[in-house]
C-alpha cells in the first residue's frame, strides 16, 4: 500500500540484482581467463575415458527404442537423461574438477 504522505519504499531486490553475486564474479573470471574452456575440455576427456559418455548414449538408445523413434524429441531425452547423467558422474572426476577450480580461485585471489 502506498501512503499519500510518503513515497513508496524502494524495492531492495532491484539493488541486489545490480551487484553481481560471488558465483557470477567467479564465472566471469573463469571465462575471461580461458580456464572455463580448459575445465570443460578436461571434463569431456575424463567422461569419455571413464565410459560415462558411452553409458549416456546407451541410455538414450534404450529410451528411443522403448518409446519409438518417431515419438521422442531432444527435449524428452534431455529431460529423462539429465538427472541420471548428473548423478552418475564419477566422484574422482568431480573431485579433480573441484580441485582445479579451487586452485584457480587461489591463484586469482578471489
Amino acid at each position: 500500500r502506498h501512503s499519500v504522505n510518503r513515497p513508496p519504499t524502494p524495492d531492495t531486490r532491484n539493488d541486489q540484482e545490480k551487484e553481481p553475486t560471488l558465483k557470477e564474479i567467479i564465472n566471469i573470471k573463469l571465462i575471461e581467463s580461458g580456464e572455463k574452456e580448459r575445465l570443460m575440455e578436461l571434463l569431456r576427456e575424463r567422461l569419455v575415458e571413464s565410459g560415462w559418455k558411452d553409458e549416456m548414449k546407451s541410455l538414450c538408445r534404450e529410451y528411443i527404442k522403448k518409446k519409438g523413434r518417431n515419438n521422442v524429441t531432444i527435449d524428452d531425452l534431455v529431460h529423462v537423461i539429465t538427472p541420471k547423467g548428473r548423478g552418475s558422474i564419477p566422484d574422482p572426476i568431480k573431485a579433480e574438477l573441484l580441485q582445479r577450480i579451487r586452485t584457480f580461485l587461489v591463484s586469482a585471489a578471489l
